[in-house]
């Protein structure tokens, strides 16, 4: 009888733990219902991107890790980070939206006023002789057109006249037009052709008038002056309409077209703006300085822009038939070897992916691969989101947990997970190692320790970063010194540091 009276003992106990073992995966420490599901994956504890579909050892030699539905890194893909709203704000987090429409550029660049070439005269001399008289004394001078600018007194000059009336004395009309034609090529005026044929004598001197009105340039003669031809006498320039030379980079080259509006101002009249268009786009690229001169057009009704004044120009440029796909330029991250742009996916969560760029933009940068319309990408505060999705690892760190003071270790495990995880414990379970320090982050409160191995978490020796607990103090640890410490796991898998204590001494 006592023996069947032990045996039923035996066997409700037994049920009893049993039933105790389902309650207790149905309830949670708040006495709250949860449902018991499947993991949906299994990680590495080291490398949340190294996943398989059941339990095993990772590369690194540790248990993998099982995620459930409810976990926070559940669903969401390599390199998304999920960021709580408090966070969020705190960093000043702000969005740009992908769009489509036609590229619009603005070219800030500098340029020199120059005569309108299309209406420069350069004077030079069709035979050899010697400056009698000069007219013109300065450069800058203005000239009407027909005002006389020298006299030349050139021997070639005299032999053709004597030609001319030796041809009247004959009475040859085939010479004497050859004579006349031959005076006409070599800049004689006809008023002084007709005044040989007149009075019959030959006229020492021969004046040459201006073609044109304007302002006089490049005046490099002077009075006895021996010149020949190919020498310059002066240029004849006007004002009225004016170029600017302006250069741009060899990579905005392709921003600039024929017809393009442009905006001027000058040091000389602050305030002041000038309205011109894109005239001609030189061919050739300027090796030492690796840019395309550019050719503007002004109207100067009153003569104030001036030769070789120095000006700001920005050119603006349109297509309008053009459709591109195109974000705000402080969206785009340049690493030298890859660009990328943070992708605000919603709910808080980002991600980096990397886009092909075309045109660069005066506020645009127009975008060839790895965007669609009406994405939105982060313009603020996306370096440090970028930082945190490369480190796919580390993505937690940007959860509002993280930002939770704790004032003692009771603290850290009332927010700790209870679901126990091969290989490396339970969280909130507290063990005791030592190892070396090798880095000490302080500013960050981070530390890198060469450990000795875990037992209680199968960890085998290694070396890996902790945080470090507020309460630790900084100052007394040295690099290079090995200590004991006693550290915690806290919900993913997050491994803090709550105290250090000397070697030899009783933990």
């Amino acid at each position: 009888m006592k023996k069947k009276i032990l045996i039923l003992i035996v066997v409700v106990g037994v049920f009893g733990l049993v039933l105790g073992y389902f309650l207790a995966l149905a309830t949670t420490r708040d006495g709250e219902q949860v449902q018991v599901t499947e993991p949906l994956y299994w990680v590495s504890p080291m490398d949340p991107t190294y996943r398989r579909d059941g339990p095993g050892v990772s590369p690194m030699g540790m248990e993998l890790v099982p995620v459930y539905e409810g976990d926070q890194s559940a669903g969401m893909g390599p390199g998304v980070v999920s960021v709580s709203s408090v966070v969020e704000n705190n960093l000043g987090v702000r969005t740009g939206l992908v769009e489509m429409g036609p590229f619009e550029s603005a070219i800030r660049t500098v340029g020199y006023v120059q005569f309108d070439e299309d209406k420069l005269i350069n004077m030079h001399p069709r035979v050899e002789g010697w400056i009698d008289e000069l007219y013109v004394k300065a450069e800058g001078e203005f000239i009407e057109e027909g005002q006389p600018l020298y006299s030349l007194y050139s021997p070639t000059l005299v032999n053709a006249q004597e030609e001319l009336l030796l041809a009247m004395d004959r009475s040859n009309q085939r010479f004497v037009v050859s004579a006349e034609e031959r005076l006409l090529a070599l800049l004689v005026p006809q008023s002084l052709i007709d005044e040989v044929k007149s009075q019959q004598r030959v006229f020492r001197n021969v004046v040459v008038f201006a073609p044109q009105g304007g302002f006089v340039a490049n005046l490099d003669v002077r009075e006895g002056q021996f010149v020949q031809p190919g020498n310059q006498i002066l240029s004849i320039g006007v004002l009225d309409e004016v170029w600017v030379i302006a250069e741009v980079f060899e990579r905005q080259a392709s921003l600039v077209s024929i017809g393009d509006s442009v905006n001027m101002s000058l040091d000389y009249l602050p305030g002041r703006d000038w309205q011109g268009v894109v005239d001609f786009v030189y061919p050739t690229l300027n090796e030492q300085t690796r840019t395309v001169q550019v050719r503007l057009r002004f109207r100067n009704p009153g003569l104030e822009l001036k030769p070789n004044m120095f000006a700001q120009v920005t050119i603006e440029h349109s297509e309008e038939g053009e459709q591109v796909l195109q974000v705000p330029h402080e969206a785009v991250i340049r690493t030298g070897t890859q660009n990328r742009v943070v992708l605000a996916m919603g709910g808080g969560q980002f991600k980096s992916v990397e886009v092909s760029l075309g045109r660069l933009g005066d506020s645009k940068v127009e975008i060839l691969r790895g965007l669609e319309e009406g994405d939105l990408v982060v313009t603020s505060a996306h370096f440090l989101l970028d930082s945190e999705s490369s480190i796919t690892s580390d993505f937690l760190r940007m959860s509002e947990d993280h930002q939770m003071e704790t004032d003692d270790v009771g603290d850290m495990q009332s927010v700790a997970d209870t679901t126990t995880v091969p290989g490396i414990g339970s969280a909130g379970e507290i063990v005791w190692s030592q190892g070396t320090i090798e880095h000490l982050m302080t500013e960050e409160r981070m530390i890198s320790i060469t450990h000795d191995p875990v037992p209680e978490w199968e960890w085998p020796a290694m070396t890996m970063s902790f945080e470090l607990d507020e309460e630790v103090d900084v100052s007394i640890l040295e690099s290079g010194q090995k200590y004991r410490f006693q550290m915690n796991r806290l919900t993913g898998n997050r491994v803090v540091i709550l105290e250090f204590g000397s070697l030899g001494l009783d933990q």
